[in-house]
């Protein structure tokens, strides 16, 4: 790589560092955010004065050493003691306002990339795009990995980082600027004969210092370069092994109905194989990058005694002034070194800004592609459901269906039924339009809900994974305990209050007449059921059928059902069949709509 690429490489890291940190300091809490900061570098500054007070004292404390003069001697140490302790007080403050800073920006950044994660649909946007779009290894991909690891854990590397990093550049920086001057004046020139002329170098010990840190600053980057794209993976890798254990947990009952124990301790054995293989080379790496650094700041103690070692011992400078020396040619090195001493955590934070970055870039592409699709859907207040010259396409691009228009009549009742993987729920994913792949016009009416093929529910109390997403106050106990009922779940009926993982200690069937409690409960206009009662024995399939039919006749809406039994279709006036198309059709199926009896009473 080029030196103009390194530096467009550079440039273009830290636009992006920038993009993620700027939208804080010009948000709603900036002046909070700002005097932070501005208290932050305020105490950094008071910090490398106290040093300079400090490097001062060295002198004076070790003149009176070698003088034996017992008065200076104790003058000194008084004076210390108010300089250690000033030093305290700055030292506790600059580490509590910088964890504030710290915490407040992760708790403002984490709101901020959940509230925009979960807008519009883009968390499952994303999840769809995983299939279809693999994340790059260098993170540049359309579908990040582990949105929920970025948000939880990379939010808090970055914000830990830029504070920590940015303040420990600037601290060297002033320290630099505080310090060079002090050793320029006590190194003094350097003089030396070559080639038989004679040459004077002032300030030698400021150059020494230069070339001594800029020599460490090269091999130290070639040397830990590949530390970025090792932390990098191990990250993602970490994060997909913890994905996979807990999946292991929310399909717990599964796996042991299946004894497949066996091959997830295998899943989870080669993930946390990569784990470690990728460990094992950022070990390297680190133990090289360990060998150049702790040699180069242990050189670095010695170093300038050795070189103003001549001057001291030709009685030149006195022992104070050689610790003066020492002190100050040690806090310009730690300053220039300031890149060596910190390039593992340059290379973390590289890391971090790299997948936050890809994750910011995939929630800003799927808002665009919402905003630019080809395709519209509206809630209306009144009216029926209805598609207009609706395309409907998976995510590789093939069509399942092309132009259709469909409705909905008030009152009546649709079963969509077609092959096992015809489309059917990604028809009903385009109606409720959270289907990305979809062209046309959909009008839906608000009062409408979906029940799933796998209901959601809540970890908590009972009644708030009944009345999700809405409130479970916006609910009397009696109308809860009713919908229960309704729904042949009596035995709940009691445990309103009661907190479990639903999800997990429910079974199926149950899990479907709880999903269906939820509609009961709310009363909608329109239902679309996918699979509703798929777990449910026939008696109760046709009592909650029924109960639905019901609903949406008092309320003056419609059903909607994907369903295979026979005995469903009874309760359904109107079919609409998914027909296989031939091959080289624009789309793979059409829909055949056709009526299917009376509904029984």
């Amino acid at each position: 790589m080029s030196l103009s690429q390194k530096f467009a490489a550079f440039a273009a890291f830290a636009r992006q560092a920038g993009a993620l940190s700027m939208p804080y300091f010009r948000s709603e809490e900036k002046w909070k955010a700002r005097g932070l900061l501005v208290a932050i570098v305020a105490l950094n500054l008071a910090a490398v004065y106290m040093l300079v007070l400090i490097n001062d004292w060295n002198r004076l404390f070790y003149d009176a050493l070698q003088n034996k003069d017992q008065p200076v001697f104790w003058t000194q140490l008084g004076r210390f003691t108010w300089i250690a302790f000033a030093y305290i007080i700055i030292a506790v403050y600059k580490f509590y306002l910088t964890q504030l800073l710290e915490m407040r920006w992760r708790a403002w950044l984490t709101a901020h990339y959940t509230r925009r994660w979960l807008a519009n649909h883009a968390f499952y946007r994303m999840e769809l795009a995983r299939f279809t779009q693999p994340e790059a290894p260098a993170g540049n991909g359309n579908s990040p990995d582990n949105p929920d690891q970025r948000i939880q854990e990379d939010l808090n590397l970055f914000t830990s980082y830029s504070v920590s990093l940015s303040m420990g550049l600037l601290n060297a920086v002033v320290t630099l600027a505080s310090f060079v001057g002090i050793l320029w004046g006590l190194s003094g020139a350097f003089d030396f004969t070559f080639n038989g002329a004679s040459y004077n170098i002032p300030g030698f010990m400021v150059w020494m210092a230069v070339l001594y840190c800029v020599v460490g600053s090269v091999l130290t980057h070639y040397i830990g370069r590949p530390l970025i794209s090792l932390n990098f993976q191990q990250q993602r890798f970490e994060a997909d092994f913890r994905h996979h254990m807990v999946r292991v947990r929310e399909y717990s009952e599964s796996i042991a109905l299946d004894k497949g124990e066996a091959v997830e301790r295998g899943q989870l054995d080669t993930r946390f194989g990569r784990v470690l293989v990728n460990y094992l080379q950022l070990l390297r790496a680190q133990k090289r990058l360990t060998w150049f650094t702790v040699g180069f700041g242990q050189a670095a103690v010695v170093f300038p005694f050795i070189v103003a070692a001549p001057r001291f011992f030709s009685g030149a400078i006195q022992l104070g002034q050689l610790m003066q020396i020492a002190s100050a040619f040690g806090r310009v090195q730690d300053s220039l070194s300031w890149f060596v001493d910190n390039y593992d955590r340059l290379a973390s934070w590289r890391a971090t800004t790299d997948r936050l970055t890809s994750f910011e870039r995939a929630v800003s592409e799927k808002k665009e592609a919402q905003s630019s699709a080809e395709w519209s859907r509206s809630a209306i207040d009144s009216g029926a459901p209805e598609a207009a010259d609706l395309t409907v396409s998976l995510p590789t691009g093939a069509v399942l269906l092309a132009g259709e228009t469909l409705s909905v009549a008030a009152g009546n009742q649709v079963l969509l039924q077609g092959p096992s993987g015809s489309g059917k729920s990604t028809l009903f994913r385009a109606f409720a339009g959270i289907w990305p792949f979809a062209k046309g016009r959909v009008r839906m009416p608000a009062s409408s809900m979906f029940i799933p093929q796998r209901p959601y529910f809540p970890n908590g109390p009972l009644r708030d994974a009944l009345a999700y997403p809405e409130a479970a106050s916006h609910y009397s106990d009696d109308a809860l305990r009713q919908a229960l009922n309704e729904a042949l779940l009596p035995d709940l009926v009691t445990r309103l209050d009661e907190a479990d993982a639903w999800s997990q200690k429910l079974s199926g069937g149950e899990q479907q007449r709880l999903a269906i409690a939820r509609v009961l409960l709310k009363q909608p206009q329109w239902v679309f059921a996918d699979e509703a009662t798929s777990a449910l024995d026939p008696h109760a399939e046709q009592t909650l059928y029924q109960r639905l039919t019901a609903l949406v006749a008092r309320t003056g809406g419609g059903l909607v059902s994907i369903a295979h039994r026979p005995t469903v279709a009874g309760f359904h006036g109107q079919t609409w069949t998914l027909v296989p198309e031939p091959e080289g059709a624009a789309a793979r199926y059409r829909v055949r709509v056709a009526a299917t009896g009376d509904v029984p009473g």
